[in-house]
C-alpha cells in the first residue's frame, strides 16, 4: 500500500486543526512532531505544542483514541527544531491565515525537508497557486492542500486540492495514507475559493439566517422546516451555528468575500448583521460562549429554560414549538417547497438558492456531482448531497420553477433535462457526468460496501429486522435491520436460521452493517410491552431464545466475524463477544450496559468477559482479579469511546483488528474470516472456578461504599448485587468447576429477577420516553 511509505509526519501549527491532525496521525499508530512557536513568556520553549497536547487529553470528545496514541506525538518548536523535518515523510501545515506567514515557513522548509517528502496545508481560503509563488520546481511537485474538517477525528471528510506541478504520485501517496491510516474520504476539490464544502455549506447558512429574517419566520420554525425534512442534522439551521460557533459566521464571509470571483451569488447574502454582531458582542458565541440562538437560563431555584433569540428584536424569549408540518412537507422534499404560506416559501428560499449555486459550482469547484455530494454529506452530515435532494425534489420540476421565476437555470439542470441525476443500472449505481452521459460510481481500491452488494443481489434471507446477505468468495453478511438495529425475536430467528445454512453453502460469515450505529441491543420497547402484558413466558422464551442463538455462532462449525462501528450496546455488545473475532471501526463505542436500565446482561455477556480477562496477559491468576475488572465494568455500564479502548477493556481481544476507515469495514472483516477458513475449529467451551459467597460479600462490602459516597443509589445497590451473584457463581465454591451453562441459567434467573421489578420497569420506560438513564 502507498500509504505504508509514510512512518512519521510533522505538523506545524498547534492550534486546534493542527493540534487535532496530529492526534488522528498519532490514532493511526504513526509517530508525528508537533511544532508552534517560541512563547513570548515563560522558559520553555515548547510550551504551545506541550499545552496543546495537554488540552487534548482532557477535551470531550476526545480527540486520542487511546492515551497509547498521545505518547506518540512529540512536541517541539519551529526556531529549535524545524530541522527535523528531514526525517518526516510528510509535513502539515496548519498555522494563521496569513499567505506571507505561510510562504515565510515554506521558504524555510525548502532548505530542510528531503526532496520528495510531501508538504501540503491545511488551509481553507488561500488558492494552492499564491502560496506556492517563489518556490522551486522540486517543492511545487512535492505540495498539495489537504483540507481536514474539525472535529479531525470525527469528521470523515478531507478536501484534496493538487495544483498544475503537484506530483500526482506523491498526493495519491499522501491520500492513500489519509483514506487507509486516517480514515477519510477523499474528495477531489478544485483550487477555487471554499473549496466545495465551506463554499456551499456557508452559502447555504447564510441563504437561510437571511430568508428567515426576510420573511419572518423564527428559528425554532426554521430548524423545523429547514431541518429533518431536508436531511440536515437535528440542530438544524441555527442551531448548527451555535454548534460551529456564531462567531465564525462573519469570518467566513469575510475570507470567501476576498477570495470568491465578482459576480458570484454568495456576494449577494452579505449584509449588515447588527443582531449577530450585538450577539458576540455580548459573548453569545453559541455552545461554547454563554449561549447563541438558543441558550439555557437558570433560574434561582436551579432550573433551566431554554430560551430562543427572536431575529426580529434581538432579545430572548422562551423557545417555542412550532406547529407540526402537514400535508406530507415533513417527508416528501416536492410537498415542502410547495406547501402554502410561510413553510413553502421558506423551504424553498433555501433550497432553491442553494441547490441552484451547488449545481452551478459543478466544473468549477468540482470535476463531478459525487463529488460535490460527498462533500456536502461528509462535511456538514446532510443526510443527502445536492444532487441528491434534487432528485428527491425532480430536476425538471426544480428547473421549470427557476425559469418561471425568471432566475437562471445552471447549466447542468438543462443537461439533466427529465432524467435524474443518479440511476441504478444492472445493479451499479451511476450519476449524470457534464456531458450528458452517465458513468459508473466508481469505489477507491478495495473498499467493499454492503449498499452496492444489494442493489445487484436479493437476500439469502430476509426478515423484519435483519438479512442474510452473499458478499462474494463464500463469505456471508448478517445485517441488522430494525430502528437503531435493535436486536429482537426476529434477529433471534434468522440467525438460527442462517447457520445451517451457512453451515451447508458457504464457509464464514460477518457480522455488518452500514448503519450509523452497529446495534443498540435489545429492544426495551419489545420488552416493556411484553411487561406491560405481563407475558413472563415471552420474555422467558427471549433470553433463552438469544442464549441458544449465540452459542450457535460461537460453535458454528464456522468463522464468525464481527464487524462493528458506533454503538455496540447490550445485546450488540454481546453478539461481538461470542465473535471468533472482531475486526472493528476505529470509532466503536461497546459495553454492556443492561445495569444503566436495572437490567443485566443476559445473552452471555457475564461469561464471556470473565473468560476474555481470564485469559488477558499479565492478569493476576485466580478468580478476584477478572472478577472484579468484570464487575466495575458490567454495574457501571461502561462503555469504550473508541476500538482502542475497547481492546483495553477486552471486548476486542489482543490479536482483533482496527479498520480506521468506516469504508474499508466490511473488506477486512471478510479477509479476515477467509483467513480463518483453513484449519479452522470450534473454540472449546469455558469452564470457570469463581469466587462463590465471599467474592459475592467482598464486592457488596466495595458497593456500599460507593452508595454512602453518594455514587450508587439505592437501585443500583440492587442491580450490582445481582450481578454479583452471576460472576460470583452464586452457591458455587472457589474450588467447584462452574460450565457456560450452568453461568447461563444464573444470568437467566437474574434477568428475569430484575425485568420483574418495578423499579428497573421505571428505568426502562423514562429510558425509551427520554432517552436518559433514571436514578432511582
Amino acid at each position: 500500500m502507498m500509504g505504508e511509505s509514510i512512518k512519521k509526519v510533522c505538523v506545524i501549527g498547534a492550534g486546534v486543526m493542527g493540534a487535532g491532525i496530529a492526534a488522528q496521525v498519532a490514532n493511526a499508530g504513526i509517530p508525528v512532531l508537533l511544532l508552534d512557536i517560541v512563547p513570548k513568556d515563560g522558559t520553555d520553549r515548547d510550551a504551545v505544542a506541550k499545552g496543546a497536547v495537554a488540552k487534548m487529553l482532557k477535551t470531550e470528545p476526545a480527540p486520542f483514541m487511546s492515551a497509547a496514541a498521545a505518547k506518540l506525538v512529540e512536541t517541539g518548536n519551529i526556531d529549535d527544531h524545524l530541522d527535523r523535518v528531514a526525517e518526516c515523510d510528510w509535513v502539515v501545515e496548519a498555522i494563521v491565515e496569513r499567505l506571507d506567514i505561510k510562504q515565510a515557513l515554506y521558504a524555510k522548509l525548502e532548505a530542510l525537508k528531503r526532496p520528495g517528502t510531501a508538504v501540503s496545508s491545511n488551509t481553507s481560503t488561500i488558492p494552492l497557486e499564491h502560496l506556492v509563488e517563489g518556490r522551486s520546481d522540486q517543492f511545487k511537485r512535492d505540495f498539495l492542500i489537504t483540507h481536514f474538517f474539525n472535529p479531525p477525528r470525527y469528521m470523515r471528510l478531507i478536501e484534496i486540492v493538487t495544483g498544475e506541478h503537484t506530483d500526482p504520485a506523491t498526493a495519491n501517496r499522501v491520500a492513500d495514507f489519509i483514506d487507509r491510516s486516517m480514515g477519510k474520504r477523499i474528495v477531489r476539490a478544485k483550487d477555487t475559493p471554499g473549496f466545495i464544502a465551506n463554499r456551499i455549506g456557508t452559502y447555504w447558512l447564510a441563504i437561510a439566517v437571511n430568508a428567515a429574517m426576510d420573511q419572518g419566520v423564527t428559528i425554532e420554525e426554521a430548524d423545523q422546516i429547514g431541518g429533518r425534512p431536508m436531511g440536515v442534522p437535528k440542530t438544524g439551521i441555527f442551531g448548527l451555528i451555535d454548534l460551529v460557533g456564531v462567531d465564525l459566521m462573519p469570518l467566513l464571509a469575510k475570507s470567501l468575500s476576498s477570495t470568491l470571483p465578482a459576480g458570484d451569488p454568495y456576494f449577494d447574502t452579505v449584509r449588515p448583521m447588527p443582531v449577530v454582531d450585538r450577539m458576540i458582542a455580548d459573548g453569545f458565541t453559541g455552545r461554547k460562549g454563554k449561549g447563541g440562538f438558543y441558550r439555557l437560563d437558570k433560574g434561582a431555584d436551579g432550573s433551566r429554560t431554554k430560551l430562543s433569540l427572536d431575529l426580529a428584536t434581538g432579545d430572548y424569549r422562551p423557545t417555542e414549538t412550532p406547529a407540526k408540518l402537514t400535508g406530507g412537507a415533513d417527508k416528501d422534499l416536492a410537498a415542502l417547497i410547495a406547501a402554502p404560506g410561510k413553510v413553502g416559501a421558506y423551504a424553498w428560499a433555501i433550497l432553491g438558492n442553494t441547490l441552484s449555486y451547488a449545481a452551478a459550482l459543478v466544473g468549477e469547484a468540482a470535476d463531478d456531482i459525487v463529488a460535490i455530494d460527498d462533500a456536502m454529506t461528509l462535511g456538514y452530515n446532510w443526510k443527502f448531497g445536492p444532487f441528491e435532494l434534487l432528485d428527491r425534489i425532480g430536476p425538471k420540476t426544480f428547473a421549470d420553477r427557476l425559469r418561471a421565476e425568471g432566475r437562471p437555470v445552471p447549466a447542468i439542470l438543462d443537461t439533466v433535462g427529465d432524467r435524474s441525476f443518479y440511476r441504478v443500472q444492472d445493479g451499479q449505481r451511476q450519476y449524470l457526468s457534464l456531458d450528458g452521459e452517465y458513468a459508473d460510481v466508481v469505489r477507491p481500491d478495495g473498499v467493499l460496501l454492503l449498499e452496492d452488494i444489494k442493489r445487484r443481489s436479493e437476500p439469502l434471507l430476509r426478515n423484519d429486522s435483519a438479512a442474510l446477505w452473499d458478499v462474494g468468495d463464500g463469505v456471508v453478511a448478517l445485517e441488522f435491520t430494525g430502528k437503531m438495529n435493535a436486536l429482537d425475536p426476529h434477529v433471534i430467528a434468522l440467525i438460527e436460521e442462517a447457520v445451517p445454512l451457512v453451515r451447508d453453502r458457504f464457509t464464514a460469515m460477518v457480522v455488518y452493517n452500514e448503519g450509523s450505529n452497529f446495534s443498540a441491543g435489545a429492544n426495551l420497547g419489545v420488552a416493556l410491552f411484553a411487561v406491560a402484558m405481563g407475558a413472563w413466558g415471552e420474555i422467558k422464551k427471549l433470553i433463552a431464545g438469544g442464549q441458544r442463538a449465540f452459542k450457535a455462532l460461537k460453535y458454528a462449525p464456522f468463522p464468525v466475524v464481527g464487524a462493528p462501528a458506533g454503538m455496540a450496546l447490550g445485546g450488540g455488545c454481546e453478539i461481538l463477544l461470542h465473535s471468533d473475532a472482531i475486526q472493528a471501526h476505529a470509532e466503536t463505542y461497546a459495553g454492556l450496559v443492561e445495569a444503566g436500565v436495572g437490567l443485566v446482561p443476559g445473552w452471555g455477556g457475564h461469561g464471556e468477559m470473565l473468560d476474555r480477562w481470564a485469559k488477558a496477559p499479565m492478569m493476576p491468576r485466580g478468580p478476584m482479579p477478572a472478577l472484579g475488572k468484570v464487575f466495575e465494568m458490567i454495574s457501571t455500564a461502561k462503555v469504550s469511546k473508541s476500538a482502542a479502548e475497547a481492546k483495553a477493556m477486552q471486548i476486542l481481544r489482543k490479536d482483533d483488528g482496527i479498520t480506521m476507515n468506516r469504508d474499508r469495514l466490511l473488506a477486512d472483516a471478510k479477509a479476515r474470516a477467509l483467513a480463518m477458513v483453513e484449519g479452522y475449529a470450534p473454540p472449546e467451551p469455558p469452564t470457570f472456578r469463581l469466587a462463590g459467597e465471599s467474592g459475592a460479600v467482598g464486592i457488596a462490602g466495595a458497593v456500599a461504599d460507593f452508595h454512602k459516597k453518594g455514587v450508587a443509589t439505592d437501585y443500583d445497590v440492587v442491580v450490582a448485587g445481582r450481578v454479583a451473584r452471576v460472576l460470583t457463581g452464586g452457591e458455587a465454591d472457589p474450588v467447584d468447576i462452574v460450565t457456560e451453562d450452568a453461568l447461563l441459567t444464573l444470568e437467566r434467573a437474574a434477568f428475569m429477577e430484575s425485568v420483574r421489578d418495578s423499579r428497573t420497569q421505571a428505568r426502562v420506560k423514562q429510558m425509551l420516553e427520554t432517552g436518559k438513564p433514571l436514578r432511582n
